[in-house]
């Protein structure tokens, strides 16, 4: 009887997105419940994690000099628990660092769990640098109840 291995989990590669990978994040991010308003204006700090050809995650930075958001950090269902969620995590929060990024923002309305992981901490939205707060994610994308959370990166 010939016994077959277990499946290995999908080894993605996480690269800077391109203008062609637009619908297929906008796609991502509908099927996890995430909003669209914005990213588009801030595709150029994008990342994607690709299964070949597919897009099966994203994570976006809107940068706003020393401060930006985080936000689109999205995983196909299906590879969900596999540490794609942190390897995209990891890599958005290592290109803000290398874009002279000082701290990073997010809003979440289901992953306040997760992120602290990473070294978030929850703050007040008046704690939020203005050029953040003016972003399309704070003035109307997510609700008033989503969680606000902070990470300052070493220099």
């Amino acid at each position: 009887m010939t016994t077959i291995p277990p499946a290995q989990p999908t080894r993605s590669a996480i690269e800077p997105a391109v203008p062609a990978d637009l619908p297929a994040v906008l796609a991502l991010l509908s099927a996890n419940g995430l909003p669209h308003d914005g990213l588009a204006e801030h595709f150029a700090a994008a990342l994607v994690a690709r299964d070949g050809d597919t897009v099966v995650g994203s994570a976006a930075l809107e940068l706003y000099g020393e401060a930006a958001l985080l936000r689109s950090l999205a995983v196909a269902e299906a590879l969900r628990g596999q540490g794609l969620g942190r390897q995209l995590t990891t890599a958005a929060l290592e290109l803000a660092h290398s874009r002279g990024v000082r701290r990073v923002c997010l809003l979440t309305t289901t992953a306040q769990g997760y992120f602290p992981n990473f070294g978030f901490v929850p703050i007040t939205r008046a704690e939020v640098e203005p050029a953040v707060q003016a972003s399309a994610e704070f003035t109307g994308a997510c609700p008033d109840s989503a969680v606000v959370l902070a990470l300052h990166l070493d220099d």
